[in-house]
């Protein structure tokens, strides 16, 4: 297990436990997005005794507190990733095999402007999120001859 993982739940002023461990764990071996119940599969192979509630509860609170990604998929289930980028980007999330890429762009100042002037509102936050194929699950689809 990676002791940055603790010391990143001290920094947010979290309670350091080991199933909050044990899913930072588990997020940052996988590769993809996974589901709350994939997550669960994983913590019985390490708790004799773990509810999905208490997986529910534990990404919810670690994602409030920014430690993890929330990717919300067109098929409206929620899936978790990990991602060990601190500084502020965004994500290009892969609907066909979940693999999430960093995208280290924001438009958020533009956008900010046009609210500001147009809405007359103050933003305070933003979550942007890309979904789409990624260039081998469009080669993919285009050599099956979906369009």
């Amino acid at each position: 297990m990676d002791d940055s993982f603790a010391l990143t739940l001290k920094e947010l002023s979290m309670k350091v436990t080991p199933k909050r461990l044990a899913i930072l764990d588990i997020l940052d071996e996988e590769p993809v997005y996974v589901s709350p119940d994939e997550i669960w599969e994983k913590m019985k192979e390490r708790f004799a005794r773990i509810g999905l509630p208490t997986v529910y509860r534990n990404l919810e609170d670690l994602s409030m507190g920014g430690v993890i990604t929330k990717v919300i998929h067109p098929n409206r289930q929620l899936y978790y990733y990990f991602c060990r980028n601190r500084r502020h980007h965004h994500h290009f999330i892969c609907v066909s095999c979940r693999k999430v890429e960093d995208l280290d762009m924001c438009g958020i100042k533009g956008m900010k402007k046009s609210i500001e002037k147009t809405v007359g509102g103050t933003v305070l936050s933003h979550l942007v999120q890309i979904n789409g194929l990624c260039k081998r699950c469009t080669e993919i689809k285009v050599a099956k001859g979906d369009s």
